[in-house]
């Protein structure tokens, strides 16, 4: 073969191979996920990678053999429309949405590109029945909202002499709130106690809230669901141990970072279930088809070093129903 032939031959090769790897970048499935948070925040992060967990479990690598298009909201609740719109504008194959909020804006965005849902409430506003959804959202919701209520008994058991209770709720998280705020003070009312309401959208709004009830005798608190809570859950563990609050929390993560007592999913395990939901909607499942799934474990984790810092006996009968003593 002739020297400049070969060259030619060559030089073509090589303009082929970047042209194959774009074609093969752009015959990957995209993914879009959805959420009211932030990538920094410890808690998004985490559920992130549980995602990407069910996505491995059905074959699907992130930049491998799948994309994945991330809209965060930043906690500006107000933002999740236009993030949904801006996903369903780029054609994503499926729209992952993390809380209620996200999955409504999606649902309000789109009735065709399939949307995988993780929701702490009742999922009866967004399919028709949960073993045939309908429609085009399914995913797994873990009623969170539901033991919202088995949250404040078990902080009064824990605080027998309290006769007020406080509940920190995010005021920006408008329909979570509304759902808490009614069972807690169904339950308030079955055991007795006063319920009183702090609300904080920022970090300086839950300083001021810890303040408020420090100087009201550090009034035990429930803390709300919220994601914003969540991500922020290392200021509120510190907060609630400098100014000696005794605070229940949803999720294990507060427990682990140092706070008193958790009641609530394993969150971690439902966002996997829902990257499984995912990868079989990619495969060619019909989320009409998969039955929206309740995540029915729900854990007491109780941090007996927190509890002597704080001056707590935890009961006998209250450790005997405990999941987990961090010690």
């Amino acid at each position: 073969m002739k020297r400049r032939r070969f060259i030619t031959l060559l030089g073509g090769a090589a303009a082929a191979w970047p042209l194959a790897a774009r074609a093969q970048q752009a015959a990957m499935p995209v993914v879009g996920f959805l959420s009211p948070g932030s990538p920094e925040a410890a808690g998004d992060a985490s559920r992130v990678n549980a995602v990407r967990q069910g996505l491995k479990e059905t074959g699907y690598i992130e930049a491998q053999n799948v994309a994945i298009e991330y809209r965060w909201a930043r906690r500006e609740y107000d933002r999740l429309p236009a993030l949904a719109a801006d996903l369903v504008s780029r054609q994503v194959a499926v729209i992952v949405s993390a809380t209620t909020p996200a999955t409504l804006a999606a649902k309000a965005a789109t009735n065709t590109i399939p949307i995988a849902f993780a929701i702490g409430a009742d999922p009866v506003q967004l399919v028709t029945s949960l073993n045939r959804p309908g429609g085009n959202a399914t995913g797994i919701y873990v009623l969170n909202d539901a033991v919202t209520g088995k949250r404040l008994e078990l902080l009064h058991e824990l605080v027998p002499s309290a006769r007020v209770m406080g509940y920190l709720a995010n005021p920006k998280s408008v329909a979570l709130t509304e759902v808490e705020t009614e069972a807690l003070r169904a339950a308030a009312r079955a055991i007795g106690v006063e319920l009183r309401i702090l609300n904080a959208g920022s970090e300086k709004e839950i300083n001021t809230a810890f303040a408020t009830l420090a100087k009201d005798h550090s009034v035990p608190l429930l803390v709300s669901t919220d994601t914003m809570f969540t991500n922020e859950r290392v200021q509120l563990v510190v907060l609630a141990a400098r100014h000696v609050i005794p605070a229940v929390y949803s999720y294990r993560e507060f427990t682990a970072a140092g706070g008193l007592m958790s009641y609530g999913p394993d969150f971690a395990d439902a966002y996997r279930q829902v990257g499984v939901y995912t990868g079989k909607i990619l495969k060619g499942a019909k989320s009409s088809d998969l039955p929206a799934q309740q995540a029915v474990k729900i854990e007491l984790t109780i941090n007996l070093k927190t509890a002597r810092a704080l001056g707590l006996d935890v009961p006998p009968t209250l450790l005997a129903r405990a999941d987990e003593v961090i010690e």
